[in-house]
């Protein structure tokens, strides 16, 4: 009895861990170049087929992000690479011309400083938008509605009709990062309107959690579209094509500051044309954090 209660036991045994082996071979085979395999098990739905799912879920999530993070690698440096070609491009010219002038020669200049602002902005963009992915490290107390004003005062009306409704909204969190937060949404509010048209600002508290929204008339966007304008280096068709703040990293680096602070976005095509955007940052005055369901 004892062994023959050995022998069952060891084919019960085996015949239970034979899916682990499988999975486990499966899972040596999986490279960085290689996520598109899955375990896919089959059987009952015991611990282990949920556990087979639960790795496949993480293998979704990991090819996302290394799709994601291939595809801004390569948008970055077309970015960069566009501005550069055309400074050689300019200097060649320059230099082929026995006949150049002090005024032709300055003019070279002027546009490769403006060539190498322009680089410099997409960079410091860049730089932002990898420091909010990383998330919010340092803790302060500001008020949303005080940062929205200086931001507002800054850059002036510019031929658009502004109107302010600024409630107090405190927070905490990294303030460089909020101010950006707020500097890029009302920079893209400017940078696509229409001649006359408007901009409404205003702040608040949602729940206990400092909140903004911004809209802006403009063109009409498809709704279909506006999920894309959250991603970096994403355009409308059609919009016209630069190269720093223009880049296509406006948006991008405002929702990877929201999701630094836990909180959300909700970006959303008028009706008339333009774009509102409503921001909720989840990390009260108090240190509490916002859930979404609140």
């Amino acid at each position: 009895m004892a062994f023959a209660s050995t022998f069952l036991g060891w084919l019960m045994a085996r015949r239970v861990l034979r899916p682990l082996g499988d999975m486990t071979a499966t899972v040596r085979r999986i490279t960085a170049d290689q996520l598109d395999r899955r375990l896919a098990a089959s059987g009952p739905a015991d611990e282990l087929k949920e556990l087979a799912d639960t790795f496949d879920g993480l293998l979704d999530r990991l090819e996302a992000a290394f799709t994601a993070q291939r595809r801004f690698v390569a948008n970055a440096s077309h970015e960069l690479r566009t501005p550069l070609t055309l400074q050689q491009a300019m200097i060649e010219v320059a230099l082929a011309d026995p006949e150049i002038d002090v005024a032709s020669l300055r003019a070279v200049l002027e546009r490769l400083l403006a060539a190498g602002q322009q680089q410099e902005r997409l960079i410091a963009a860049l730089l932002t938008l990898a420091r909010g992915q990383q998330g919010a490290h340092r803790r302060e107390l500001f008020d949303l509605a005080a940062i929205t004003e200086q931001a507002v005062g800054q850059r002036g009306d510019r031929g658009l009709r502004v109107e302010s409704e600024l409630r107090p909204a405190p927070g905490s969190g990294d303030r460089d990062l909020v101010e950006r937060l707020v500097g890029n949404l009302l920079d893209n509010a400017v940078r696509h309107n229409v001649r006359g048209g408007w901009i409404t600002v205003a702040t608040g508290v949602t729940a206990g959690y400092p909140t903004l929204c911004v809209s802006n008339s403009g063109p009409v966007i498809p709704p279909g579209q506006v999920g894309t304008l959250l991603k970096p280096f994403q355009r409308l068709e059609g919009g016209r094509r630069a190269t720093g703040e223009g880049a296509g990293l406006g948006l991008s680096i405002v929702a990877a500051i929201v999701e630094a602070h836990h909180g959300t976005l909700e970006a959303r095509a008028l009706a008339e044309g333009g774009l509102e955007v409503t921001v909720v940052l989840g990390v009260a005055a108090g240190g509490g954090r916002f859930d979404g369901r609140q």
